[in-house]
């Protein structure tokens, strides 16, 4: 395409439909940071209801998604028919790009806004050698364009957005066929193109993750339905505090007593009385009684109703939010069965993410063997490590009734990779046991009889 083609794709096209996403993309931004909506409350200068106001921001949203996030961690890629060393070469690309440590944030702002991307492209590594570059963006700083948002694999169109101080922006148009580089000096100048570099992969390089896309190409966030229920736990807790700092204390009250004269005496007696435990007076006409404090238990309970909905809606545990409840290691189990169907179905879409960035990346190095392997799935790492000796007893068992054999399950201990079991292969190959030892001998003998049975016979 042209340069005046580029800049007007990216000016008429690509700018106004990110636009279009970037406010409700900062708005969940805010949430999951430090910026929630405000309270809304009628308008006062009394600086101690601010700062109460202030206090009662909790992130509650950065909890949820920390939940599901954190129990996101590939560790492998696995293939029938395949042996782990098989399928060497094809995670290379994922540890030469140390998305090791990226993933987590990659799954994050999926989880959060909806939408995340990888892009690759070829490149160099630290020692100059070729392979594929792979990085991770938010869609804050991130858009594509399909022509059909649910059914194709990869986009038409793909802006990368980069603001530089002094309110300059570096823009990276992505097609199938190059990268192209353009940039503009300040929000009143005009687009200016710089240059295109080819990437040859023949389609424009860049993997969705999605949340949850639906059958019209829809990909909510888990946040932005939860806004109401966040600013409405927020509303409680300012009202508790508000009963905290100024109702929370019984008021004592006093009339009839005689009065001392000058204002000086006054305000001694006053002192007097506020910090005497029983009132008296000579005046039998002074009368004595208490305003009684304002109870906080309507607003505790309202602050555990709020946060039973919000883990009930996002599929939160509530130990999550600090609800210990006295239940058996089995209600335990049972609590958290909601936030494993949840987590489940996001590796799911995560994993076919992940081994579709994976065969890109074998695309762009050229390993047209991987590149076509479509029955590659992720490996996820086993996070709940209370399950630890369930799982070991369940492994072993299948060993011995259904004679898997044990070192083909090594790698579905939980905590254990593809990288520690194979160490431990090697380890096991090289360093035979008894066992092992005797059931070769015996091997050997056997094919040695039979070497001898079949000369006889000839």
């Amino acid at each position: 395409m042209k340069d005046t083609e580029l800049i007007q794709v990216v000016e008429d096209l690509l700018l106004p439909l990110h636009k279009t996403d970037k406010e409700t993309l900062d708005t969940i931004d805010g949430w999951l940071r430090f910026t929630p909506e405000p309270i809304k409350t009628r308008a006062t200068s009394n600086e101690e209801a601010k700062y109460l106001k202030s206090l009662s921001n909790t992130p509650w949203a950065r909890v949820v998604i920390e939940t599901t996030a954190q129990a996101l961690k590939t560790e492998g890629i696995y293939a029938a028919n395949h042996q782990p060393s098989e399928l060497a070469d094809m995670w290379a690309p994922w540890d030469k790009n140390d998305m090791e440590t990226k993933q987590g944030a990659l799954y994050r702002a999926s989880l959060a806004y909806g939408l995340a991307y990888t892009l690759v492209l070829p490149g160099m590594d630290a020692f100059g050698n070729p392979g594929a570059q792979i990085t991770a963006h938010s869609p804050r700083d991130f858009f594509a364009v399909y022509d059909d948002v649910v059914e194709d694999e990869y986009p038409s169109w793909a802006l990368r957005i980069i603001t530089q101080r002094g309110g300059a922006v570096h823009y990276r148009l992505i097609d199938d066929e190059a990268v192209h580089y353009l940039s503009r000096e300040d929000a009143s100048a005009s687009i200016k193109f710089i240059e295109s570099r080819k990437h040859n992969a023949g389609v424009t390089p860049v993997v969705r993750y999605a949340n949850q896309l639906d059958l019209e190409g829809r990909a909510p966030g888990e946040l932005q339905p939860l806004f109401p229920l966040f600013a409405r736990i927020n509303k409680t807790d300012y009202d508790r505090l508000l009963v905290q700092h100024f109702n929370s204390w019984k008021v004592r009250w006093a009339t009839g007593i005689e009065e001392s004269g000058p204002d000086a005496d006054d305000e001694a007696t006053k002192l007097k009385l506020r910090h005497q435990d029983i009132l008296a007076s000579e005046n039998h006409e002074a009368k004595f009684g208490t305003l009684d404090e304002t109870t906080m238990d309507p607003f505790v309970k309202a602050h555990d109703s709020d946060l039973e909905s919000l883990a009930a809606t996002s599929q939160t545990p509530m130990t999550t939010f600090g609800k210990i409840v006295n239940v058996s290691a089995e209600g335990l189990v049972e609590a958290r069965s909601s936030l494993r169907a949840k987590v489940g179905d996001r590796q799911t879409g995560y994993g076919a993410s992940n081994v579709r960035t994976l065969r890109l990346s074998a695309h762009v190095e050229g390993r047209k063997d991987d590149a076509a392997n479509f029955s590659v799935r992720s490996k996820w790492a086993d996070t709940e490590m209370s399950m630890l000796a369930g799982a070991v007893d369940a492994l072993g068992k299948a060993a011995t009734m259904l004679q898997i054999p044990f070192e083909l399950l090594w790698d579905r201990i939980p905590g254990i990779d593809s990288t520690t079991a194979e160490s431990w292969r090697t380890y096991a190959a090289e360093h035979p046991g008894p066992e092992a030892v005797q059931a070769k001998a015996v091997a050997d003998a056997l094919a040695a009889n039979a070497t001898v049975d079949a000369a006889a016979g000839a």
